[in-house]
């Protein structure tokens, strides 16, 4: 038996991340060039994007796109093969919270939470897969929630996402699986990102969260490496079609 250390490296990978300009997206791209990968960050802040690139340095390279955009998905495909080739581990971390109630859910809010946070993954991995085909090897890691399984106020459209998110990480592993394509997710608790600011401004409401963990805290960009690595590397071969919770137990309690 080799170094069982070797099974999360990821030297001679091409990883695409989405939504790399902030938060656990940029934590993953950053964490996937350290193990090894060649990176393609894609977000739509440019400024963002430079400072990830200046980060990770010459494995990076950096997309503005929208990748809610069906129209262009062929064009993505292309320009983040472009830099490093084809991408063999794709993942989908952009995603929107519009935090709008059952009764006030607009169809623009609908529209775009479903195209961003549950269209997005399938097209775009879609497009990716013929050329993970031909490798016989692939890696696709979609982000999950604690609303794919339970319901927060304001959350009915994220939630619905959210919920698809946990089919069509299972409804991918049973189509593309056979052909060495892991799909599987990733179901964050509470981080600190850009799109829990409203939770983390709320000291007592961060403290709730917490409490209602089994570790009693809530999460540090760092918990997010170990689970992350694993899904994306060899680590991971015979895991497919799952939902891994990164909660701290939250789901648990």
């Amino acid at each position: 038996m080799g170094d069982p250390r070797q099974l999360f490296d990821l030297t001679g990978h091409v990883a695409l991340v989405t939504g790399a300009s902030s938060g656990l997206g940029r934590r993953a791209a950053i964490a996937l060039a350290a193990a090894g990968a060649q990176v393609v960050g894609v977000a739509r802040r440019q400024d963002a994007l430079d400072g990830l690139q200046s980060e990770i340095g010459a494995s990076c390279a950096v997309l503005v796109a929208d990748v809610a955009d069906r129209d262009k998905v062929a064009a993505l495909r292309d320009a983040v093969s472009a830099p490093f080739g084809a991408p063999d581990i794709v993942v989908h971390a952009a995603g929107v919270n519009t935090r709008e109630t059952a009764d006030d859910v607009t169809p623009e809010g609908w529209d775009r939470t479903i195209a961003l946070n549950l269209s997005a993954p399938f097209f775009i991995s879609q497009a990716l897969v013929p050329a993970m085909k031909a490798k016989g090897w692939g890696r696709i890691v979609n982000f999950a929630s604690l609303q794919t399984t339970r319901a927060f106020p304001g959350g009915i459209s994220y939630g619905a996402t959210k919920a698809g998110i946990g089919q069509l990480t299972r409804a991918m592993a049973e189509a593309w699986s056979p052909s060495g394509i892991t799909a599987n997710a990733i179901g964050p608790g509470f981080f600190p990102t850009e799109l829990t600011a409203a939770v983390f401004d709320d000291p007592a409401r961060a403290a709730r969260n917490a409490a209602q963990t089994c570790l009693n805290r809530n999460g540090r960009l760092e918990d997010m490496d170990g689970p992350l690595l694993f899904l994306c590397s060899e680590a991971s071969s015979y895991v497919t079609g799952q939902v891994l919770m990164v909660d701290g137990g939250f789901t648990a309690k």
